[in-house]
């Protein structure tokens, strides 16, 4: 395992173990090292976070895939709308709507009518 790793050979190391659950770098070789064995839990942690990266990757692509066919379904599912349908629409709208509410408040508005009135008396300057 370690030479295969040495020589860049993740297929080979694969195949020989890497992955396993049970994989003890110490068995990994007769003359394995410290070092030699660090080497291989190093390469073993790499490769299975990669890995986890990738199946996190499918998995986001696939619900990707999944909501952009539901709305692509939601989009077809949908009848064309007629143009007196929309105007009926926009009327019901109209007629449920809040009446509009006054641009002052009534002290202003009031206020606003006594110094019309006052001006209305005094005539054009």
């Amino acid at each position: 395992m370690a030479r295969a790793l040495a020589r860049d050979d993740l297929d080979r190391a694969i195949a020989l173990g890497l992955l396993n659950d049970d994989a003890d770098p110490a068995r990994a070789c007769a003359h394995c090292t410290p070092t030699c064995a660090l080497a291989i839990s190093e390469a073993r942690a790499n490769r299975l976070t990669a890995l986890a990266a990738r199946e996190r990757y499918r998995a986001r692509a696939q619900r990707l895939q999944r909501r952009a066919d539901e709305r692509a379904a939601q989009r077809a599912g949908a009848a064309p709308v007629a143009a007196s349908e929309v105007a009926d629409t926009v009327d019901a709208a109209i007629e449920a709507a809040p009446p509009p509410r006054p641009a002052l408040p009534n002290a202003a508005a009031a206020a606003l009518a006594r110094a019309k009135a006052k001006a209305a008396q005094r005539g054009p300057t």
